[in-house]
């Protein structure tokens, strides 16, 4: 049995693709600092690949406060512009909590 799965995942390209020897090193891990303010820093992230709605948005632009784990969803379009993004940021985020001391993002594209 052991011969059968060392073969397996010899040939399974997936495996291949996952083993440690072919991921990138991840750099010195650092925790993030607790903020003292309520939307003093936030992050931002994107979740794709959702079904058109009626106004034709299939993202979702995820903001969360660090601190009080407060939340806003805000529809997009996947092709909408920096320039429309930031539109919405300041119209949606700023106007509400202000300008955050820093944004933490894993970067999607």
């Amino acid at each position: 049995m052991k011969k059968d799965v060392e073969e397996f995942v010899a040939k399974c390209m997936i495996c291949q693709q996952v083993k440690a020897e072919y991921q990138a090193l991840a750099g010195k891990l650092r925790p993030l600092s607790i903020p003292e303010r309520k939307w003093e820093k936030i992050t931002i992230d994107f979740v794709i690949g959702l079904s058109r709605t009626l106004r034709k948005h299939d993202t979702i632009w995820v903001i969360v406060d660090r601190l009080t784990k407060s939340v806003h969803f805000l529809p997009i379009r996947l092709g909408d512009s920096l320039d429309k993004l930031a539109e919405l940021y300041v119209s949606e985020i700023v106007r509400l909590h202000g300008v955050p001391v820093s944004i933490v993002s894993d970067r999607d594209p």
